[in-house]
Protein backbone atom coordinates (compact mmCIF):
# COMPACT_ATOMS: atom_id res chain seq x y z
CA UNK A 1 0.00 0.00 0.00
CA UNK A 2 1.40 3.71 -0.74
CA UNK A 3 1.42 5.59 2.42
CA UNK A 4 3.25 8.60 1.26
CA UNK A 5 1.60 11.75 1.94
CA UNK A 6 1.82 15.46 0.37
CA UNK A 7 4.49 15.99 3.14
CA UNK A 8 6.49 12.93 2.48
CA UNK A 9 6.11 13.26 -1.34
CA UNK A 10 7.64 16.86 -1.58
CA UNK A 11 10.37 16.02 1.29
CA UNK A 12 11.23 12.51 -0.19
CA UNK A 13 15.17 12.88 -1.46
CA UNK A 14 15.14 9.00 -2.47
CA UNK A 15 15.10 8.54 -6.02
CA UNK A 16 14.19 11.14 -8.08
CA UNK A 17 14.08 14.38 -5.93
CA UNK A 18 11.20 16.99 -6.60
CA UNK A 19 11.05 20.66 -7.56
CA UNK A 20 7.86 22.26 -6.56
CA UNK A 21 7.14 25.33 -8.43
CA UNK A 22 4.47 27.16 -5.93
CA UNK A 23 2.58 29.77 -7.56
CA UNK A 24 0.54 32.27 -5.86
CA UNK A 25 -1.59 35.23 -7.27
CA UNK A 26 -1.18 39.17 -5.55
CA UNK A 27 -4.90 39.47 -6.21
CA UNK A 28 -5.45 36.94 -2.81
CA UNK A 29 -4.34 38.81 0.43
CA UNK A 30 -1.31 36.91 1.55
CA UNK A 31 -1.42 34.05 3.71
CA UNK A 32 -4.69 32.89 2.13
CA UNK A 33 -2.71 29.65 0.42
CA UNK A 34 -4.40 26.16 -0.01
CA UNK A 35 -3.91 23.70 2.35
CA UNK A 36 -1.62 21.43 -0.52
CA UNK A 37 0.42 24.55 -0.71
CA UNK A 38 1.17 25.02 3.26
CA UNK A 39 1.38 21.33 3.71
CA UNK A 40 3.91 21.33 1.17
CA UNK A 41 5.86 24.33 2.66
CA UNK A 42 5.95 22.79 5.96
CA UNK A 43 7.16 19.79 4.62
CA UNK A 44 10.01 21.52 2.12
CA UNK A 45 13.35 20.40 3.16
CA UNK A 46 14.36 23.88 1.51
CA UNK A 47 12.07 26.84 0.60
CA UNK A 48 13.39 29.34 -2.39
CA UNK A 49 12.20 32.40 -3.62
CA UNK A 50 13.54 35.39 -5.79
CA UNK A 51 11.63 38.18 -4.90
CA UNK A 52 12.48 39.86 -1.39
CA UNK A 53 9.56 41.55 -1.91
CA UNK A 54 6.96 39.06 -2.64
CA UNK A 55 3.91 39.86 -0.47
CA UNK A 56 3.53 36.18 0.69
CA UNK A 57 7.18 35.96 2.51
CA UNK A 58 5.67 37.81 5.83
CA UNK A 59 2.90 35.38 5.97
CA UNK A 60 5.26 32.21 5.73
CA UNK A 61 7.89 34.04 8.52
CA UNK A 62 4.68 34.49 10.69
CA UNK A 63 3.52 30.52 10.20
CA UNK A 64 7.56 29.32 10.77
CA UNK A 65 8.50 28.94 7.01
CA UNK A 66 11.97 29.77 6.53
CA UNK A 67 12.32 31.06 2.84
CA UNK A 68 15.94 31.18 1.52
CA UNK A 69 16.54 34.21 -1.07
CA UNK A 70 18.15 33.62 -4.54
CA UNK A 71 19.87 36.06 -6.25
CA UNK A 72 18.04 38.25 -9.27
CA UNK A 73 19.23 36.15 -12.23
CA UNK A 74 18.13 35.27 -15.55
CA UNK A 75 15.65 32.58 -16.38
CA UNK A 76 18.33 30.02 -17.01
CA UNK A 77 20.51 30.23 -14.10
CA UNK A 78 17.18 30.46 -12.13
CA UNK A 79 16.26 27.36 -13.40
CA UNK A 80 19.47 26.09 -13.16
CA UNK A 81 20.11 27.19 -9.38
CA UNK A 82 16.03 25.64 -8.73
CA UNK A 83 17.38 21.92 -10.53
CA UNK A 84 20.44 21.53 -8.87
CA UNK A 85 18.85 22.10 -4.66
CA UNK A 86 16.09 19.91 -5.77
CA UNK A 87 14.01 18.44 -3.49
CA UNK A 88 12.74 22.59 -3.09
CA UNK A 89 10.01 24.47 -3.15
CA UNK A 90 10.19 27.49 -5.14
CA UNK A 91 8.06 30.48 -4.18
CA UNK A 92 6.97 32.11 -7.92
CA UNK A 93 7.70 35.45 -7.89
CA UNK A 94 4.20 37.78 -8.84
CA UNK A 95 5.57 38.61 -12.18
CA UNK A 96 5.25 34.63 -12.89
CA UNK A 97 9.12 34.33 -13.29
CA UNK A 98 9.20 35.28 -17.11
CA UNK A 99 11.01 32.05 -18.84
CA UNK A 100 11.18 30.11 -16.02
CA UNK A 101 9.23 27.38 -17.27
CA UNK A 102 10.68 27.01 -21.18
CA UNK A 103 14.01 27.17 -19.30
CA UNK A 104 13.14 23.85 -17.00
CA UNK A 105 11.72 22.14 -19.72
CA UNK A 106 14.62 22.38 -21.72
CA UNK A 107 16.91 21.03 -18.87
CA UNK A 108 14.68 18.17 -18.57
CA UNK A 109 14.89 17.00 -22.22
CA UNK A 110 18.52 17.94 -22.21
CA UNK A 111 18.88 15.90 -18.87
CA UNK A 112 15.88 13.42 -19.33
CA UNK A 113 16.68 10.82 -16.36
CA UNK A 114 18.93 13.54 -14.00
CA UNK A 115 16.03 16.09 -14.11
CA UNK A 116 14.20 16.20 -10.84
CA UNK A 117 10.51 15.58 -11.14
CA UNK A 118 9.01 19.04 -11.43
CA UNK A 119 5.34 20.06 -10.45
CA UNK A 120 3.06 23.34 -10.45
CA UNK A 121 1.42 23.31 -7.07
CA UNK A 122 -1.40 26.62 -7.50
CA UNK A 123 -0.97 28.17 -4.20
CA UNK A 124 -4.03 30.65 -4.62
CA UNK A 125 -6.70 31.50 -7.22
CA UNK A 126 -8.00 34.14 -8.39
CA UNK A 127 -11.62 34.84 -7.76
CA UNK A 128 -14.03 36.23 -9.79
CA UNK A 129 -14.02 40.12 -10.78
CA UNK A 130 -10.33 39.71 -8.87
CA UNK A 131 -8.66 41.39 -12.44
CA UNK A 132 -10.30 44.52 -11.15
CA UNK A 133 -8.35 45.22 -8.64
CA UNK A 134 -5.93 45.58 -11.38
CA UNK A 135 -7.56 47.59 -13.13
CA UNK A 136 -7.66 49.73 -10.32
CA UNK A 137 -4.43 49.71 -9.74
CA UNK A 138 -3.47 50.87 -13.62
CA UNK A 139 -5.82 53.65 -12.87
CA UNK A 140 -3.99 54.74 -9.87
CA UNK A 141 -0.55 54.55 -11.45
CA UNK A 142 -1.69 56.75 -14.51
CA UNK A 143 -3.18 58.88 -12.41
CA UNK A 144 -0.71 59.51 -9.94
CA UNK A 145 2.86 61.37 -9.92
CA UNK A 146 5.09 59.82 -12.45
CA UNK A 147 2.44 58.89 -14.85
CA UNK A 148 0.16 59.34 -17.69
CA UNK A 149 0.56 63.53 -17.96
CA UNK A 150 -2.92 63.58 -20.76
CA UNK A 151 -4.61 61.11 -18.21
CA UNK A 152 -3.52 63.14 -14.92
CA UNK A 153 -4.91 66.55 -16.58
CA UNK A 154 -8.49 64.76 -17.66
CA UNK A 155 -12.00 65.78 -15.59
CA UNK A 156 -15.26 64.58 -15.09
CA UNK A 157 -16.30 67.48 -17.66
CA UNK A 158 -13.17 66.29 -20.06
CA UNK A 159 -14.08 62.60 -20.41
CA UNK A 160 -17.98 63.37 -21.15
CA UNK A 161 -17.53 62.58 -24.77
CA UNK A 162 -15.52 59.56 -24.60
CA UNK A 163 -18.03 58.06 -22.26
CA UNK A 164 -20.68 58.77 -24.76
CA UNK A 165 -18.55 57.54 -27.79
CA UNK A 166 -17.94 54.17 -25.83
CA UNK A 167 -21.53 53.70 -24.98
CA UNK A 168 -22.48 53.89 -28.71
CA UNK A 169 -19.33 52.09 -29.45
CA UNK A 170 -20.48 49.19 -27.76
CA UNK A 171 -24.35 49.67 -28.78
CA UNK A 172 -22.94 48.57 -32.40
CA UNK A 173 -21.09 45.75 -31.57
CA UNK A 174 -24.13 44.49 -29.79
CA UNK A 175 -26.13 45.38 -33.15
CA UNK A 176 -23.69 44.08 -34.82
CA UNK A 177 -23.27 40.43 -33.24
CA UNK A 178 -19.48 41.16 -33.26
CA UNK A 179 -18.23 39.20 -29.97
CA UNK A 180 -14.40 40.07 -30.34
CA UNK A 181 -15.46 44.00 -30.52
CA UNK A 182 -18.07 43.49 -27.79
CA UNK A 183 -15.63 42.11 -25.29
CA UNK A 184 -13.65 45.50 -26.39
CA UNK A 185 -16.01 48.06 -26.00
CA UNK A 186 -17.06 46.73 -22.69
CA UNK A 187 -13.74 47.02 -21.59
CA UNK A 188 -13.88 50.81 -22.52
CA UNK A 189 -16.92 51.41 -21.10
CA UNK A 190 -15.46 49.71 -17.90
CA UNK A 191 -12.21 52.13 -18.01
CA UNK A 192 -15.00 55.07 -17.89
CA UNK A 193 -16.30 54.00 -14.72
CA UNK A 194 -13.40 53.39 -13.38
CA UNK A 195 -11.46 56.59 -14.50
CA UNK A 196 -14.27 58.55 -13.46
CA UNK A 197 -14.08 57.01 -9.77
CA UNK A 198 -10.33 57.47 -9.83
CA UNK A 199 -10.49 61.16 -10.36
CA UNK A 200 -13.31 61.61 -7.79
CA UNK A 201 -10.93 60.34 -5.15
CA UNK A 202 -9.50 63.48 -5.71
CA UNK A 203 -11.86 65.77 -5.13
CA UNK A 204 -11.27 68.01 -2.09
CA UNK A 205 -14.67 68.24 -0.80
CA UNK A 206 -16.86 64.86 -1.59
CA UNK A 207 -13.99 62.37 -2.03
CA UNK A 208 -15.33 59.01 -3.23
CA UNK A 209 -13.93 55.74 -4.56
CA UNK A 210 -15.09 53.08 -6.74
CA UNK A 211 -15.58 50.53 -3.49
CA UNK A 212 -17.91 53.46 -2.87
CA UNK A 213 -19.39 52.80 -6.50
CA UNK A 214 -19.96 49.69 -6.37
CA UNK A 215 -21.10 49.22 -2.43
CA UNK A 216 -24.21 51.42 -3.60
CA UNK A 217 -24.79 49.61 -6.91
CA UNK A 218 -24.52 46.08 -4.77
CA UNK A 219 -27.46 47.74 -2.17
CA UNK A 220 -29.30 49.26 -5.00
CA UNK A 221 -29.54 45.89 -6.71
CA UNK A 222 -30.32 44.03 -3.34
CA UNK A 223 -33.04 46.52 -2.19
CA UNK A 224 -34.54 46.14 -5.59
CA UNK A 225 -34.66 42.46 -5.82
CA UNK A 226 -36.18 41.34 -3.15
CA UNK A 227 -37.81 38.33 -4.62
CA UNK A 228 -34.18 37.74 -4.86
CA UNK A 229 -32.86 38.72 -1.62
CA UNK A 230 -36.19 39.02 0.47
CA UNK A 231 -39.22 37.80 1.10
CA UNK A 232 -40.90 39.35 -2.02
CA UNK A 233 -42.47 36.95 -4.56
CA UNK A 234 -41.90 37.62 -8.44
CA UNK A 235 -42.29 34.43 -10.85
CA UNK A 236 -41.85 36.63 -14.20
CA UNK A 237 -40.13 39.36 -16.07
CA UNK A 238 -43.66 41.76 -15.98
CA UNK A 239 -43.66 41.01 -11.79
CA UNK A 240 -39.58 41.97 -11.57
CA UNK A 241 -40.34 44.99 -13.60
CA UNK A 242 -43.69 45.87 -11.35
CA UNK A 243 -41.62 45.76 -8.19
CA UNK A 244 -38.41 47.51 -9.71
CA UNK A 245 -40.71 50.77 -10.54
CA UNK A 246 -42.89 50.33 -7.33
CA UNK A 247 -39.16 50.74 -5.00
CA UNK A 248 -37.69 53.49 -7.74
CA UNK A 249 -41.20 55.33 -7.27
CA UNK A 250 -40.36 55.25 -3.24
CA UNK A 251 -36.84 56.20 -3.27
CA UNK A 252 -37.59 59.34 -5.67
CA UNK A 253 -40.57 60.80 -3.60
CA UNK A 254 -39.27 63.80 -3.49
CA UNK A 255 -39.54 64.53 -7.67
CA UNK A 256 -42.58 66.81 -8.59
CA UNK A 257 -42.84 65.63 -11.91
CA UNK A 258 -43.55 62.09 -13.55
CA UNK A 259 -40.26 63.10 -15.61
CA UNK A 260 -37.99 64.44 -13.08
CA UNK A 261 -34.43 62.38 -13.61
CA UNK A 262 -34.86 62.26 -17.75
CA UNK A 263 -31.44 63.54 -19.04
CA UNK A 264 -32.58 66.02 -21.54
CA UNK A 265 -29.06 65.47 -23.13
CA UNK A 266 -30.33 61.88 -24.87
CA UNK A 267 -30.66 61.47 -28.28
CA UNK A 268 -33.96 63.29 -29.70
CA UNK A 269 -35.61 60.14 -30.50
CA UNK A 270 -33.82 58.27 -27.36
CA UNK A 271 -35.16 61.30 -25.18
CA UNK A 272 -38.80 60.89 -26.34
CA UNK A 273 -39.01 57.15 -25.53
CA UNK A 274 -38.09 57.62 -22.22
CA UNK A 275 -40.33 60.49 -22.07
CA UNK A 276 -43.25 58.01 -23.10
CA UNK A 277 -42.28 55.37 -20.85
CA UNK A 278 -42.76 57.95 -17.62
CA UNK A 279 -45.78 58.34 -19.12
CA UNK A 280 -47.08 55.27 -19.58
CA UNK A 281 -45.96 53.59 -16.52
CA UNK A 282 -47.23 56.41 -13.95
CA UNK A 283 -48.76 55.55 -10.75
CA UNK A 284 -52.69 55.47 -10.81
CA UNK A 285 -52.36 58.98 -8.86
CA UNK A 286 -50.27 60.29 -11.53
CA UNK A 287 -52.07 59.35 -14.03
CA UNK A 288 -55.22 60.94 -12.89
CA UNK A 289 -53.10 64.75 -13.45
CA UNK A 290 -51.82 63.24 -16.69
CA UNK A 291 -55.64 62.97 -18.00
CA UNK A 292 -55.16 65.37 -20.25
CA UNK A 293 -52.17 64.70 -21.87
CA UNK A 294 -53.26 63.22 -24.98
CA UNK A 295 -51.47 61.17 -27.49
CA UNK A 296 -49.89 62.75 -30.56
CA UNK A 297 -51.83 62.42 -34.02
CA UNK A 298 -50.81 59.10 -35.64
CA UNK A 299 -51.48 60.38 -39.32
CA UNK A 300 -49.41 61.43 -42.22
CA UNK A 301 -49.61 65.27 -41.94
CA UNK A 302 -50.81 67.12 -45.52
CA UNK A 303 -47.65 69.27 -45.17
CA UNK A 304 -44.66 68.68 -43.41
CA UNK A 305 -43.21 71.11 -40.90
CA UNK A 306 -41.26 70.90 -38.21
CA UNK A 307 -43.97 70.95 -35.77
CA UNK A 308 -45.99 68.33 -37.94
CA UNK A 309 -43.30 66.05 -38.51
CA UNK A 310 -42.16 66.68 -34.79
CA UNK A 311 -45.76 65.18 -33.89
CA UNK A 312 -45.60 62.38 -36.24
CA UNK A 313 -42.51 61.16 -34.97
CA UNK A 314 -43.43 61.47 -31.49
CA UNK A 315 -46.69 59.19 -32.27
CA UNK A 316 -44.68 56.44 -33.68
CA UNK A 317 -42.32 56.67 -30.23
CA UNK A 318 -45.85 56.37 -28.29
CA UNK A 319 -47.29 53.54 -30.53
CA UNK A 320 -43.71 51.99 -30.41
CA UNK A 321 -43.43 51.82 -26.67
CA UNK A 322 -47.17 50.12 -26.66
CA UNK A 323 -46.23 47.30 -28.96
CA UNK A 324 -42.84 46.85 -26.58
CA UNK A 325 -40.51 47.88 -29.48
CA UNK A 326 -36.99 50.20 -28.74
CA UNK A 327 -37.76 53.25 -31.59
CA UNK A 328 -34.15 54.34 -31.62
CA UNK A 329 -32.92 50.64 -32.45
CA UNK A 330 -35.71 49.55 -35.16
CA UNK A 331 -34.48 52.92 -36.58
CA UNK A 332 -30.75 52.39 -35.83
CA UNK A 333 -31.71 48.71 -37.84
CA UNK A 334 -33.86 50.21 -40.73
CA UNK A 335 -30.92 52.80 -41.29
CA UNK A 336 -28.19 50.03 -41.62
CA UNK A 337 -30.67 48.23 -44.53
CA UNK A 338 -30.51 51.33 -46.49
CA UNK A 339 -26.82 51.58 -46.27
CA UNK A 340 -26.28 48.05 -47.20
CA UNK A 341 -28.62 49.09 -50.18
CA UNK A 342 -26.89 51.86 -50.86
CA UNK A 343 -23.78 50.57 -51.45
CA UNK A 344 -24.91 47.17 -53.09
CA UNK A 345 -26.18 49.60 -55.71
CA UNK A 346 -22.68 51.34 -55.44
CA UNK A 347 -21.39 47.89 -55.88
CA UNK A 348 -19.88 47.77 -52.89
CA UNK A 349 -20.29 45.15 -50.51
CA UNK A 350 -22.07 46.01 -46.92
CA UNK A 351 -20.33 47.15 -44.35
Amino acid sequence: MDTDTPQNDVAKTAGTPKLTLLTTTHRIAPGLLSWPAWSALHAAPLVLAADPQHPQLPALAQAGVVVEQLPRSTAPALARALVERAPVVFLGSPDGDPGLTDALARIAVEEAGRAPEIELLPGSYDLPGARLLDLVAVMDRLRSPGGCPWDAEQTHETLVKYLVEEAYELVEAIEEGDRQTLREELGDVLLQVFFHSRIAEEHAEDPFTIDEVAGELVEKLMYRHPHVFGDSDANTADQVEANWEELKAAEKQHRESVLDGVPAGLPALAYAAKLVSRVRRATEEQRQRLAGVPDAPYALPAELTEETVGALLLAVVQRAHDAKVDPDAALRAAARGYRDAVRSAEGLSAS
